[in-house]
């Protein structure tokens, strides 16, 4: 089975300084555990998608596995090499493989240059080949990305939302990748340009058997998309489930509150559950369980001093939850 595996993370972890300003932290040692022990495996070909609540750390998680963060602690096993000890050129070598589509195209792409030029600027700085290679890859790459070849000289302002996230499709497949980290890539758009994005996805994935972590906090999205899903709660992987199984039968009560709180068309659906307060701040986590001043079948006294551990399903799932250490049913 491991072998199946193109991408683990094994206790990952990202702390920043509270304090931005060099002299500040001198006297302020806090830290923000933006990340905290984080594991998971992604099948080659398949999708995981991450969700949680803006705070949560999947962003975080996203940008550690392109290094475009350095993890505090923790490995990051992409087709059997740990990306976190590579650097310079063979780090290099490495990124042609792994990939990112940003939240925002209006900011990730740059004002000043062409569609060609975005397109064209990680063929540029990868490959050694001469213009007539490059510019059949940046062909490609546009008509993968669905984009018209009109739209060569256009700038990122003269085109629409999708098309720009089009543009930073391409972007990310213009080096033939295997792996493609998307960070809420239909957030920023109208439903109905979400929908051809999101079927865009899946054809390249079928065609080219890449493999997506899928960064989204709507959960209908991620379950159109998924093959398995993982959940985090304030730097923390809460529960990681089969994507229809994690639908029909969530584990951990956040789970449950998160899919809860999805909005139905039905009058006669059952009020939903509403989880009371807000996700706490990284800097200062509750000790015990994390989610515990939230949780509406907290324990007691368990949940609030001893930090639930990962109880493992006989099906590959997870979840970190004092209901399932307990012995209960949850």
């Amino acid at each position: 089975m491991e072998s199946h595996k193109l991408v683990r993370v094994q206790g990952i972890k990202k702390y920043f300084p509270a304090t931005g300003d060099w002299f500040a932290r001198l006297f302020d040692r806090r830290m923000i555990q933006a990340v905290d022990d984080v594991s998971f495996a992604i099948d080659r070909g398949t999708t995981l998608g991450l969700v949680g609540e803006s705070g949560s750390g999947k962003t975080t998680v996203g940008r550690i596995i392109t290094k475009l963060l350095h993890p505090t602690a923790g490995e990051i096993i992409y087709n059997g090499r740990d990306l976190a000890r590579l650097h310079g050129e063979e780090l290099k070598r490495m990124r042609k493989k792994i990939q990112m589509i940003f939240q925002d195209p209006s900011t990730s792409l740059n004002q000043r240059k062409t569609v060609g030029q975005i397109i064209g600027e990680p063929l540029k700085v990868q490959l050694k080949g001469s213009r007539e290679q490059v510019g059949k890859k940046l062909v490609m790459a546009m008509e993968r990305g669905g984009i018209p070849r009109r739209f060569l000289n256009r700038f990122p302002h003269e085109l629409s939302g999708g098309q720009r996230q089009r543009v930073g499709i391409a972007r990310a497949l213009a080096l033939e990748p295997d792996f493609i980290v998307c960070d809420e890539p239909v957030t920023a758009l109208d439903v109905s340009i979400q929908a051809q994005i999101l079927n865009l996805l899946q054809q390249l994935q079928d065609e080219l058997d890449l493999t997506f972590l899928f960064i989204a906090h709507d959960l209908s999205v991620v379950k159109h998309v998924s093959t398995n899903v993982a959940v985090m709660y304030l730097g923390k992987v809460v529960e990681l489930s089969v994507c229809e199984d994690l639908f029909t039968r969530p584990r951990h009560p956040y789970t449950r509150a998160l899919l809860a709180a999805v909005p139905r068309p039905d009058p006669r659906a059952r009020k939903r559950l509403i989880l009371k307060g807000e996700i706490p701040s990284p800097i200062a986590p509750p000790s015990g369980c994390r989610f515990h001043p939230r949780c509406p079948e907290i324990i007691g006294a368990i949940c609030r001093e001893k930090e639930p551990e990962l109880h493992y399903f006989d099906d590959g799932s997870y979840v970190m939850c004092h209901l399932y250490s307990e012995g209960r049913e949850g």
